[in-house]
């Protein structure tokens, strides 16, 4: 009996320390992270990227209507997220309704996003056969970054794993 009560304590103790663990403040994405963040920034964070690509590329004035094309199909769409589903509407559906209802947004919000990556796709290939071997270079070099989260650098300055974490620093002699 003692036992058991002992292993109840415990139990409790551990639920309590989770929950707490819980109620913390929220880590990055709080606080101006990805999902989070302030469009605005995010907006301006893009244009600074396609500003430095371009001035890394050296865009002729013969390239700069594929540039711009490129350009324009690079900026993430105004609804990315697509419509949201009104919390009062949802809550006149049943179980079975909401689940329709919510696929068939998603499945809505998957087709403009392949539209989109088709777009950028199409847009990327006219602007690539335009630009020089070099170009070329600098174009293959700088988008393959885009798509490594693991050289990415943390808001603090270190650099961050493919998770989002700190990389373990290796042992000091």
């Amino acid at each position: 009996m003692k036992k058991l009560i002992q292993s109840l304590v415990v139990a409790g103790l551990m639920a309590g320390a989770g929950g707490m663990a819980f109620a913390q403040a929220g880590g990055m994405m709080d606080h101006g992270g990805m999902h989070h963040g302030d469009p605005a920034k995010m907006a301006q964070m893009h244009a600074k990227h396609l500003a430095d690509l371009k001035a890394k590329l050296k865009i002729t004035a013969s390239q700069e209507g594929a540039w711009t094309t490129f350009a324009d199909s690079m900026k993430p769409p105004a609804d990315m997220m697509g419509k949201r589903p009104d919390p009062a509407e949802l809550d006149k559906l049943s179980t079975p309704e909401r689940i329709d209802k919510m696929r068939a947004l998603h499945k809505e919000r998957m087709t403009a996003m392949e539209a989109a990556m088709d777009k950028r796709g199409d847009a990327t290939k006219v602007f690539y056969a335009t630009l020089s071997p070099e170009q070329k270079k600098v174009f293959d070099e700088e988008f393959a970054k885009m798509g490594r989260r693991g050289d990415r650098e943390h808001p603090m300055g270190h650099k961050m794993d493919h998770n989002g974490a700190k990389p373990a620093q290796p042992a000091k002699p």
